[in-house]
């Protein structure tokens, strides 16, 4: 008998400061995954929605709620103090 050991799941890694981390880059990556995961259109069209209801911290916020468990999203150190 052959025991695997578990490994843990891969989670696909977005850089926000290269292309993927712009905010129509993630919308369209959202929204694919959602269809991936059989969303029906209504579900995809809220989340759309939620996404654009805020400033670009809410769409991160959002994305991650929904699909943190498969992309991890990394950027360089923020600050939000800053003013960008």
């Amino acid at each position: 008998m052959t025991i695997r050991t578990k490994t843990p799941t891969r989670q696909r890694v977005i850089d926000l400061d290269g292309p993927q981390g712009n905010a129509f880059a993630l919308m369209g990556i959202a929204r694919d995954t959602a269809r991936q995961l059989g969303w029906d259109k209504a579900k995809q069209d809220d989340l759309m929605s939620e996404m654009r209801s805020g400033d670009y911290e809410n769409l991160l916020t959002v994305f991650d709620l929904n699909f943190g468990s498969i992309y991890t999203l990394e950027r360089s150190v923020y600050d939000e103090a800053e003013d960008y």
